[in-house]
Protein backbone atom coordinates (compact mmCIF):
# COMPACT_ATOMS: atom_id res chain seq x y z
CA UNK A 1 0.00 0.00 0.00
CA UNK A 2 1.25 3.69 -0.59
CA UNK A 3 2.78 4.91 2.72
CA UNK A 4 1.10 6.78 5.43
CA UNK A 5 1.29 10.64 5.27
CA UNK A 6 3.61 12.21 7.59
CA UNK A 7 0.75 14.43 9.36
CA UNK A 8 -3.05 12.56 10.00
CA UNK A 9 -5.22 15.58 10.97
CA UNK A 10 -8.14 13.61 11.71
CA UNK A 11 -7.11 9.63 12.22
CA UNK A 12 -4.95 9.02 15.33
CA UNK A 13 -1.78 6.86 14.63
CA UNK A 14 -2.52 3.51 16.31
CA UNK A 15 -0.89 2.78 19.70
CA UNK A 16 -0.23 -0.71 18.94
CA UNK A 17 -0.30 -1.30 14.75
CA UNK A 18 -0.28 -5.49 15.64
CA UNK A 19 -3.54 -6.52 17.25
CA UNK A 20 -2.98 -10.36 18.50
CA UNK A 21 -5.59 -13.02 18.79
CA UNK A 22 -7.11 -16.61 18.47
CA UNK A 23 -9.08 -18.18 16.14
CA UNK A 24 -12.56 -17.71 17.43
CA UNK A 25 -11.77 -15.26 19.74
CA UNK A 26 -13.12 -11.68 19.04
CA UNK A 27 -10.97 -8.95 17.88
CA UNK A 28 -10.93 -5.12 17.65
CA UNK A 29 -9.31 -2.96 14.96
CA UNK A 30 -9.03 0.61 16.48
CA UNK A 31 -9.14 3.35 14.14
CA UNK A 32 -10.19 6.62 16.21
CA UNK A 33 -10.58 9.62 14.86
CA UNK A 34 -9.26 13.09 16.13
CA UNK A 35 -12.20 15.27 15.21
CA UNK A 36 -15.15 15.16 12.70
CA UNK A 37 -14.63 16.46 9.04
CA UNK A 38 -18.27 17.30 7.97
CA UNK A 39 -18.78 14.94 5.13
CA UNK A 40 -16.66 11.68 5.77
CA UNK A 41 -16.76 8.50 4.93
CA UNK A 42 -14.42 5.52 6.61
CA UNK A 43 -13.60 2.79 4.82
CA UNK A 44 -12.28 -0.25 6.25
CA UNK A 45 -10.21 -2.76 3.63
CA UNK A 46 -8.08 -6.06 4.27
CA UNK A 47 -4.71 -5.88 1.76
CA UNK A 48 -4.52 -9.11 -0.08
CA UNK A 49 -1.07 -9.73 -0.85
CA UNK A 50 -1.55 -12.59 -3.13
CA UNK A 51 -3.48 -10.53 -5.92
CA UNK A 52 -1.87 -7.05 -4.89
CA UNK A 53 -5.50 -6.00 -4.04
CA UNK A 54 -7.68 -4.90 -1.51
CA UNK A 55 -10.84 -5.85 -0.16
CA UNK A 56 -13.80 -3.40 1.02
CA UNK A 57 -14.93 -4.66 4.63
CA UNK A 58 -17.46 -1.91 5.43
CA UNK A 59 -17.74 1.72 4.77
CA UNK A 60 -19.74 4.02 7.37
CA UNK A 61 -20.14 7.85 7.12
CA UNK A 62 -20.72 7.86 10.76
CA UNK A 63 -24.73 7.34 10.63
CA UNK A 64 -24.87 4.55 7.85
CA UNK A 65 -22.84 1.50 7.10
CA UNK A 66 -22.60 -0.97 4.59
CA UNK A 67 -20.29 -4.15 5.24
CA UNK A 68 -19.14 -6.08 2.02
CA UNK A 69 -17.35 -9.42 1.20
CA UNK A 70 -16.98 -12.32 2.52
CA UNK A 71 -16.32 -10.58 6.45
CA UNK A 72 -19.64 -9.48 6.41
CA UNK A 73 -21.37 -11.61 8.90
CA UNK A 74 -19.01 -11.02 11.55
CA UNK A 75 -17.94 -7.72 11.21
CA UNK A 76 -19.47 -4.30 12.85
CA UNK A 77 -18.66 -0.92 14.04
CA UNK A 78 -17.32 -0.58 17.64
CA UNK A 79 -18.64 2.67 17.49
CA UNK A 80 -18.26 2.95 21.70
CA UNK A 81 -18.19 6.82 20.89
CA UNK A 82 -18.93 9.34 18.43
CA UNK A 83 -15.12 9.70 17.17
CA UNK A 84 -14.58 5.90 16.95
CA UNK A 85 -14.46 3.98 13.71
CA UNK A 86 -12.72 0.91 14.95
CA UNK A 87 -13.61 -2.66 13.49
CA UNK A 88 -14.48 -5.11 15.62
CA UNK A 89 -14.38 -9.16 14.50
CA UNK A 90 -16.56 -11.57 15.87
CA UNK A 91 -15.30 -15.81 15.94
CA UNK A 92 -12.11 -15.01 14.17
CA UNK A 93 -10.91 -17.48 11.43
CA UNK A 94 -7.78 -18.40 10.30
CA UNK A 95 -8.04 -16.93 6.98
CA UNK A 96 -8.56 -13.41 8.95
CA UNK A 97 -4.77 -13.06 9.46
CA UNK A 98 -2.90 -9.48 7.66
CA UNK A 99 -3.28 -6.04 6.98
CA UNK A 100 -6.35 -3.97 7.16
CA UNK A 101 -6.53 -0.29 6.05
CA UNK A 102 -8.55 2.39 7.78
CA UNK A 103 -8.79 5.18 5.99
CA UNK A 104 -10.91 8.38 5.62
CA UNK A 105 -12.47 9.52 2.60
CA UNK A 106 -13.22 13.51 2.92
CA UNK A 107 -12.80 15.32 -0.55
CA UNK A 108 -9.35 15.49 -1.90
CA UNK A 109 -7.84 15.15 1.88
CA UNK A 110 -7.67 10.82 2.10
CA UNK A 111 -5.81 9.58 5.11
CA UNK A 112 -4.81 6.32 6.30
CA UNK A 113 -3.73 3.42 8.71
CA UNK A 114 -2.60 0.19 8.68
CA UNK A 115 -3.05 -2.44 11.09
CA UNK A 116 -1.93 -6.01 11.15
CA UNK A 117 -4.30 -8.75 12.89
CA UNK A 118 -1.73 -11.89 13.98
CA UNK A 119 -2.87 -15.25 14.88
CA UNK A 120 -1.50 -16.96 17.90
CA UNK A 121 -0.60 -20.71 16.34
CA UNK A 122 1.67 -23.16 15.01
CA UNK A 123 2.99 -24.01 11.93
CA UNK A 124 3.20 -27.53 11.17
CA UNK A 125 5.13 -29.21 7.92
CA UNK A 126 2.69 -32.11 6.11
CA UNK A 127 2.98 -34.48 3.62
CA UNK A 128 0.67 -37.12 2.38
CA UNK A 129 0.38 -40.99 2.94
CA UNK A 130 2.49 -41.29 -0.84
CA UNK A 131 5.40 -39.48 0.19
CA UNK A 132 7.24 -36.68 -0.15
CA UNK A 133 7.05 -33.53 -2.75
CA UNK A 134 3.34 -34.62 -3.54
CA UNK A 135 1.46 -31.57 -4.16
CA UNK A 136 1.33 -28.83 -6.43
CA UNK A 137 0.19 -25.40 -4.70
CA UNK A 138 -3.33 -26.54 -4.85
CA UNK A 139 -3.07 -29.54 -3.59
CA UNK A 140 -1.21 -28.05 -0.44
CA UNK A 141 -3.81 -25.48 0.23
CA UNK A 142 -6.76 -28.13 0.15
CA UNK A 143 -4.24 -30.35 2.19
CA UNK A 144 -4.13 -27.95 5.21
CA UNK A 145 -7.60 -26.92 4.49
CA UNK A 146 -8.13 -30.65 5.34
CA UNK A 147 -6.28 -30.73 8.21
CA UNK A 148 -8.58 -27.90 10.01
CA UNK A 149 -5.45 -25.63 8.68
CA UNK A 150 -4.25 -23.47 6.07
CA UNK A 151 -0.83 -22.80 4.08
CA UNK A 152 0.74 -20.79 6.50
CA UNK A 153 2.26 -16.59 5.56
CA UNK A 154 5.79 -16.17 5.31
CA UNK A 155 5.42 -14.54 8.68
CA UNK A 156 4.05 -17.45 10.15
CA UNK A 157 6.98 -19.43 9.08
CA UNK A 158 9.44 -17.47 9.77
CA UNK A 159 8.18 -17.23 13.62
CA UNK A 160 8.12 -20.48 13.81
CA UNK A 161 11.40 -20.99 12.43
CA UNK A 162 12.58 -18.73 15.28
CA UNK A 163 10.55 -20.65 17.85
CA UNK A 164 12.75 -23.97 16.61
CA UNK A 165 10.93 -25.39 13.40
CA UNK A 166 13.79 -27.70 11.72
CA UNK A 167 12.54 -29.49 8.99
CA UNK A 168 14.81 -30.57 5.37
CA UNK A 169 11.71 -30.69 2.90
CA UNK A 170 10.51 -27.97 0.87
CA UNK A 171 7.19 -26.67 1.48
CA UNK A 172 4.30 -24.23 0.01
CA UNK A 173 3.29 -21.28 1.70
CA UNK A 174 0.74 -19.18 1.07
CA UNK A 175 1.74 -16.59 -1.44
CA UNK A 176 3.29 -19.24 -3.84
CA UNK A 177 6.60 -19.14 -2.52
CA UNK A 178 8.37 -22.67 -1.53
CA UNK A 179 10.66 -22.80 1.41
CA UNK A 180 12.06 -24.93 4.44
CA UNK A 181 13.64 -23.76 7.90
CA UNK A 182 16.49 -24.81 9.09
CA UNK A 183 17.92 -24.56 12.64
CA UNK A 184 20.32 -27.12 12.83
CA UNK A 185 22.79 -27.11 9.31
CA UNK A 186 23.41 -30.27 8.27
CA UNK A 187 24.75 -32.56 5.05
CA UNK A 188 21.71 -33.25 2.85
CA UNK A 189 19.93 -29.88 3.94
CA UNK A 190 21.97 -27.99 1.69
CA UNK A 191 25.44 -29.02 3.31
CA UNK A 192 26.90 -27.48 6.71
CA UNK A 193 28.84 -24.61 5.33
CA UNK A 194 25.23 -22.85 4.71
CA UNK A 195 23.56 -20.73 7.79
CA UNK A 196 20.73 -21.30 9.45
CA UNK A 197 17.77 -19.20 8.14
CA UNK A 198 14.24 -19.79 6.55
CA UNK A 199 15.94 -21.04 2.62
CA UNK A 200 14.03 -20.13 -0.02
CA UNK A 201 13.04 -21.59 -3.79
CA UNK A 202 11.68 -18.43 -4.31
CA UNK A 203 8.07 -18.53 -6.18
CA UNK A 204 7.03 -21.97 -8.17
CA UNK A 205 5.12 -22.87 -10.97
CA UNK A 206 1.73 -23.87 -8.65
CA UNK A 207 0.37 -26.60 -11.70
CA UNK A 208 3.29 -28.52 -12.06
CA UNK A 209 6.33 -28.09 -9.39
CA UNK A 210 5.58 -30.45 -6.73
CA UNK A 211 6.24 -29.94 -2.75
CA UNK A 212 5.43 -30.25 0.68
CA UNK A 213 3.16 -27.88 2.58
CA UNK A 214 3.56 -25.57 5.60
CA UNK A 215 0.18 -25.49 7.35
CA UNK A 216 -0.97 -23.03 10.56
CA UNK A 217 -3.86 -23.67 12.93
CA UNK A 218 -4.45 -21.52 15.79
CA UNK A 219 -6.96 -22.54 18.97
CA UNK A 220 -9.23 -24.88 19.24
CA UNK A 221 -13.11 -24.46 19.10
CA UNK A 222 -13.23 -28.18 20.95
CA UNK A 223 -11.39 -30.71 22.97
CA UNK A 224 -8.56 -33.62 21.79
CA UNK A 225 -8.64 -36.20 24.09
CA UNK A 226 -6.86 -39.93 23.74
CA UNK A 227 -8.47 -43.39 23.50
CA UNK A 228 -6.54 -46.46 24.55
CA UNK A 229 -6.12 -49.67 22.64
CA UNK A 230 -4.55 -51.96 19.99
CA UNK A 231 -7.06 -49.97 17.35
CA UNK A 232 -6.94 -50.53 13.42
CA UNK A 233 -7.34 -47.77 11.63
CA UNK A 234 -11.57 -48.49 10.94
CA UNK A 235 -11.51 -49.88 15.12
CA UNK A 236 -10.45 -45.78 16.36
CA UNK A 237 -12.61 -43.94 13.95
CA UNK A 238 -15.62 -46.10 15.66
CA UNK A 239 -14.21 -45.39 18.93
CA UNK A 240 -14.24 -42.13 18.49
CA UNK A 241 -17.79 -42.04 17.07
CA UNK A 242 -19.36 -44.16 20.04
CA UNK A 243 -18.71 -40.96 21.81
CA UNK A 244 -20.30 -38.84 19.63
CA UNK A 245 -16.89 -37.45 18.15
CA UNK A 246 -14.25 -37.99 15.29
CA UNK A 247 -11.06 -38.73 15.18
CA UNK A 248 -8.80 -36.04 15.33
CA UNK A 249 -7.04 -33.72 12.43
CA UNK A 250 -4.03 -33.43 12.30
CA UNK A 251 -4.19 -29.77 13.02
CA UNK A 252 -6.56 -30.32 15.99
CA UNK A 253 -3.85 -32.26 17.13
CA UNK A 254 -1.08 -29.84 16.95
CA UNK A 255 -3.42 -27.28 18.27
CA UNK A 256 -4.23 -28.86 21.36
CA UNK A 257 -0.46 -29.50 21.62
CA UNK A 258 0.60 -26.14 21.40
CA UNK A 259 -2.55 -23.95 23.34
CA UNK A 260 -3.69 -27.29 25.58
CA UNK A 261 -0.57 -29.21 26.82
CA UNK A 262 -1.68 -32.44 25.47
CA UNK A 263 1.33 -34.52 26.39
CA UNK A 264 1.03 -38.00 25.99
CA UNK A 265 3.24 -40.98 25.16
CA UNK A 266 0.89 -43.37 23.02
CA UNK A 267 0.71 -43.11 19.86
CA UNK A 268 -2.92 -42.51 17.86
CA UNK A 269 -4.62 -42.53 14.98
CA UNK A 270 -5.73 -39.68 13.29
CA UNK A 271 -8.62 -38.87 10.68
CA UNK A 272 -5.52 -38.91 7.47
CA UNK A 273 -4.24 -42.70 8.52
CA UNK A 274 -1.51 -41.04 10.17
CA UNK A 275 0.10 -41.98 13.79
CA UNK A 276 1.18 -39.63 15.88
CA UNK A 277 1.48 -38.29 19.63
CA UNK A 278 1.76 -35.23 21.76
CA UNK A 279 4.84 -34.41 23.82
CA UNK A 280 5.06 -30.97 25.61
CA UNK A 281 7.92 -32.78 28.02
CA UNK A 282 9.92 -34.08 26.70
CA UNK A 283 11.55 -37.40 28.23
CA UNK A 284 14.05 -40.36 27.51
CA UNK A 285 11.22 -42.81 26.82
CA UNK A 286 8.72 -41.03 25.06
CA UNK A 287 10.66 -41.03 21.47
CA UNK A 288 13.87 -39.49 23.40
CA UNK A 289 14.21 -36.19 21.12
CA UNK A 290 14.79 -33.46 23.69
CA UNK A 291 12.90 -30.86 22.11
CA UNK A 292 8.84 -30.73 22.48
CA UNK A 293 6.55 -31.62 19.64
CA UNK A 294 4.36 -33.95 17.62
CA UNK A 295 5.77 -37.04 16.85
CA UNK A 296 4.77 -39.34 13.87
CA UNK A 297 5.01 -43.13 13.23
CA UNK A 298 4.46 -41.94 9.49
CA UNK A 299 1.17 -43.87 7.87
CA UNK A 300 1.13 -47.23 9.39
CA UNK A 301 -0.96 -50.26 7.97
CA UNK A 302 -4.26 -49.38 8.22
CA UNK A 303 -5.25 -52.97 9.11
CA UNK A 304 -2.74 -52.61 12.39
CA UNK A 305 -4.01 -53.36 15.55
CA UNK A 306 -1.03 -51.23 17.48
CA UNK A 307 -2.37 -48.00 18.38
CA UNK A 308 -4.93 -45.73 20.41
CA UNK A 309 -6.85 -42.79 19.17
CA UNK A 310 -7.05 -39.31 19.10
CA UNK A 311 -10.93 -38.40 18.90
CA UNK A 312 -11.78 -34.88 18.58
CA UNK A 313 -15.39 -33.42 20.02
CA UNK A 314 -16.71 -29.74 18.99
Amino acid sequence: GAAAPLHLQYLLEPLHPTVHTQRGATATLPCVLRALPRNYRVKWSKVEPANYGESIIIITNGLFHKNYGPLSPRVRLRHSHRYDASLTISDVALEDEGRYRCQLVNGLEDESISLTLHLEGVVFPYQPSNGRYKFNYHEAKRACEQQDSRLATYQQLYKAWTEGLDWCNAGWILDGTVHYPIINSREPCGGRLLLPGVRTYGARDKQKDRFDAFCFTSALQGQVYFIRGHLNFKEAAQACRNQGAALAKVGQLYSAWKFSQLDRCDGGWLADGSVRYPITTPRQRCGGLPEPGVRSFGFPSKEMRTYGSYCFVG
